[in-house]
C-alpha cells in the first residue's frame, strides 16, 4: 500500500505536507513512502509494523528526531546509509527487521557507528562507551544495492573498487568523522597501505585515531559540568604522564 497525501493529512488533521510535524501510520500495511520527499519538517515519524522495504524517502527530511521502524522488511542495513544525513536523529527503533540479523550486539555497534548521534535505540539508552566502540568494531555501512548515489568515489575509485579496499573503509569512515568535527579531511595518499611492511603499525594507528575522533565527536554533546569533569581528568592524566617522562629522564641520566 502507498502512503498518500490524502492519508497523511487525514491522520495529522493538517491541511498541507509541509506543516506535518508528527505522524502515526503504525500497522498501516505501507509499502511505499515515497510521499516523504515532499515533507521536510518531519520530526517524529512511526511507521513501525508495515511492510516496508527502503528507506531512501526519508533521506531529505532532515528535522526528523525520532523515528519508529519497528517489525517492517527493511533487508539490509545499508538502508541506513540514507539516515546519514539525518543530524537530528537522536531516536531510532529498527528492531525485528531481517536488517537486524541474529548477532545482536554487531548489529548494534553497526548502527551506531552508522548514526554516532543516537541517544536511544531500540528502546535501550545509547552509551558513550557504546560508541567509542562501535567506531571501532561496528561494520561500515556502504551504499545500498540500487542506489542513486554517485558511483564514483572522490577519489576516483569504482564502488567495485572500493568494496574491496579495506583502506578505503579506514579512510572514508575516519574522514565522515572529521567532517562533523569541522577538520579537513585526509587525502588517500596519507593513509600508508595495508600491504606495505607496516601495516600492522599502520592498523594500530588507524584504530587510535578512531578513538580519538570518537572522543572528540562526543564532546560535543556534554554540558558544562560533564566538560569540567573531562578537563580535570585529562590535566590528571597528563601530570602523571609529565611524571613518567620525568621519571625515565633521570634514571637515563643516572645510567649515563
Amino acid at each position: 500500500m502507498k502512503l498518500t497525501r490524502k492519508l497523511v493529512l487525514a491522520k495529522a488533521k493538517a491541511s498541507d505536507l509541509e506543516s506535518v510535524k508528527k505522524l502515526n501510520c503504525w500497522g498501516c500495511d505501507l509499502t511505499d513512502i515515497s510521499i516523504f520527499t515532499q515533507m521536510p519538517n518531519i520530526k517524529v515519524l512511526t511507521l513501525s509494523v508495515n511492510s516496508i522495504s527502503s528507506l531512501a524517502p526519508l533521506a531529505g527530511c532532515l528535522y526528523l528526531s525520532e523515528l519508529y521502524l519497528r517489525r517492517n522488511m527493511i533487508p539490509s542495513l545499508s538502508e541506513l546509509f540514507h539516515l546519514r544525513t539525518l543530524t537530528r536523529l537522536r531516536v531510532l527503533w529498527l528492531a525485528e527487521n531481517p536488517c537486524c540479523g541474529t548477532d545482536s550486539s554487531q548489529y548494534r555497534l553497526t548502527v551506531l557507528r552508522c548514526l554516532p548521534r543516537l541517544q536511544k535505540l531500540d528502546n535501550q539508552v545509547v552509551t558513550e562507551d557504546e560508541i567509542a566502540l562501535a567506531v571501532m568494531e561496528g561494520e561500515v555501512v556502504t551504499t545500498p544495492p540500487g542506489s542513486t548515489q554517485n558511483q564514483i568515489s572522490t577519489n576516483g575509485l569504482p564502488d567495485a573498487e572500493i568494496e574491496n579496499d579495506p583502506l578505503n573503509y579506514n579512510m572514508v569512515e575516519t574522514n565522515k568523522i572529521r567532517e562533523e568535527l569541522g577538520m579537513k579531511p585526509l587525502s588517500r595518499d596519507k593513509f600508508p597501505s595495508l600491504s606495505s611492511p607496516s601495516a600492522r603499525d599502520s592498523r594500530s594507528s588507524m584504530r587510535k585515531s578512531h578513538t580519538l575522533d570518537a572522543i572528540l565527536l562526543l564532546l560535543r554533546d556534554l554540558d558544562e559540568e560533564e566538560l569540567r569533569i573531562v578537563h580535570t581528568t585529562t590535566q590528571n592524566r597528563l601530570q602523571t604522564y609529565t611524571m613518567d617522562l620525568e621519571t625515565l629522564r633521570d634514571s637515563l641520566q643516572t645510567e649515563n
